[in-house]
């Protein structure tokens, strides 16, 4: 019954006396002051949260890349190539004596009698004693060719183009000397540039060419007719002989 002490109500016969310490009333438990408050910390504990378990999330790797695409991005990208308008310009080929002229057409239309670029020519031929009524020889050769289509027209077919019709040309009656009179003549028959103005030129086909000026930039600038007329001189025994 789990009885520590008992005390009897009435005293037993026979019985040994009671102690008196067990008869007092217990005394009053007084209650501590104060507990410290490390004490009063472990003694009454603090209820926390569980914490929950950190989980290492691994990280998402990157996809390999197709062998295919490694390869587009590692080779070199080639540059797209510059779309170059095709030049414009109309020339017109005449043969006067033992020479063959290219001359750029200033208007873009064929040479009319009283045409001032067209005296301008007239007068040279005679500086040069070469006839001055000059034969046309075929149409005026336009470039570009063709106003739409994908043919290619940039210089380097202009070029081809207009070589291969002097050299078609010169084989059916060959000359002294080419002149190439105006820019487009300059470069796209003779490969050259307007700083090779006045000066003698060799061909690879086309055989000795003489650069000159435009007509209409003669007419502009009138003090360029002396170097003309200076180089003239120099290569006139070319043609004349040709002529005796």
């Amino acid at each position: 019954m789990q009885v520590v002490q008992w005390l009897p109500r009435t005293e037993l016969p026979f019985a040994a006396p009671s102690r008196p310490q067990l008869l007092a009333p217990p005394a009053p438990v007084e209650p501590p002051a104060a507990m410290p408050a490390q004490v009063a910390a472990v003694a009454v504990p603090v209820a926390r949260s569980p914490e929950r378990p950190k989980l290492e999330v691994p990280r998402p790797t990157p996809k390999a890349a197709s062998k295919a695409v490694v390869e587009a991005d590692a080779a070199p990208v080639a540059p797209k190539p510059v779309q170059v308008p095709p030049p414009r310009f109309a020339l017109q080929l005449l043969r006067a004596g033992a020479c063959l002229i290219l001359v750029e057409l200033p208007t873009g239309e064929p040479f009319q009698s009283r045409d001032p670029a067209y005296l301008l020519l007239k007068d040279m031929l005679r500086a040069g004693g070469l006839p001055d009524a000059p034969q046309i020889i075929g149409e005026p050769v336009r470039w570009p060719l063709l106003v739409r289509g994908n043919l290619d027209q940039g210089p380097q077919a202009a070029r081809d183009f207009v070589q291969g019709f002097v050299l078609a040309r010169l084989e059916e009656a060959p000359c002294a000397c080419l002149w190439l009179v105006g820019l487009p003549a300059v470069r796209f028959a003779g490969e050259a540039n307007a700083e090779d103005y006045n000066r003698e030129l060799q061909v690879e086909g086309l055989g000795t060419a003489w650069c000159v000026p435009g007509l209409e930039l003669l007419m502009d600038e009138p003090q360029r007719k002396a170097d003309v007329w200076n180089a003239m001189r120099q290569l006139m025994a070319r043609w004349k002989s040709n002529d005796e």
